[in-house]
């Protein structure tokens, strides 16, 4: 449903797997003196390794600095975006109030996931004042025409992705066989041995974030993955022996005690 007064864009994010890409679909929609609909679509590259959640993101960053560099925003009193993406919805304000001043951290001190896009996304929310953008919820693949309309050119985008990852992150494969679950794995400040699965460097925070495989038979954590932070670096496919915090809303490597032999 367009918003009136407001310069209405919708945005969406894809990603696939094997081999992991992502793209993303951002399309204007504008109302002419007449009462008709003006409908521009902004077509755009993909990725190489990127999350949907990224690419929700970025598509939302792209559609700000795209709506600020070639659109007449004069007539408008707002900018409303309409994104199905409920990582973005729910965590905006989080973003510009309460994770920019806590540098982009959780009240629990966790890091937050994707701070240079929340970052970028911020910075051209200022960018676009006085007039005020807000984020409104539609559903996903409903029979919104405008969001059908992001949806098949972020597809598109992934399809044509450059030759570049929006963020570089080492893989392995998962020998587990479990998926991820966040929190699964208690923090007591217990030794444990661990198989890290990805490694990258969270760039805002100066820290690395690691999805990582429990290999110690002896623990009730056995096969668990889950993810953990560290201000050591550690490599994707290697074995280590580490100690943890005690803070499982903010699950860190206290020490490094020993890479272990494969």
């Amino acid at each position: 449903m367009l918003i009136d007064n407001a310069f209405n864009i919708y945005t969406d994010g894809s990603s696939y797997s094997h081999p992991r890409v992502g793209g993303i679909g951002i399309r204007f929609v504008t109302i002419d003196t007449e009462g008709a609909e003006v409908v521009e679509d902004v077509p755009l590259p993909g990725f190489k390794a990127a999350t949907n959640n990224q690419m929700e993101l970025y598509a939302c960053v792209v559609a700000l600095k795209e709506a600020v560099k070639y659109q007449d925003l004069t007539p408008y009193q707002k900018i409303a975006i309409h994104t199905d993406s409920r990582y973005i919805v729910d965590n905006y304000k989080r973003a510009l109030f309460e994770w920019a001043a806590n540098r982009w951290r959780n009240r629990d001190g966790r890091p937050i996931l994707n701070a240079d896009l929340w970052k970028q996304l911020i910075k051209w929310v200022w960018k676009c004042q006085p007039r005020r953008v807000a984020f409104h919820w539609v559903k996903g693949h409903s029979r919104d025409l405008h969001n059908r309309a992001a949806d098949k050119l972020a597809k598109k985008s992934a399809k044509n992705p450059l030759n570049r990852p929006l963020s570089i992150v080492n893989v392995r494969r998962n020998t587990a066989g479990m998926s991820e679950e966040r929190g699964s794995v208690e923090m007591h400040g217990q030794r444990l041995r661990i198989r890290v699965i990805t490694d990258e460097f969270l760039t805002t925070q100066r820290i690395y974030k690691y999805k990582y495989e429990v290999i110690s038979k002896g623990s009730r954590y056995f096969g668990r993955v889950d993810v953990i932070f560290s201000s050591e670096l550690l490599k994707a496919g290697h074995h280590y022996e580490v100690r943890l915090n005690k803070q499982t809303g903010n699950p860190n490597i206290v020490t490094v005690i020993r890479e272990l032999e494969r």
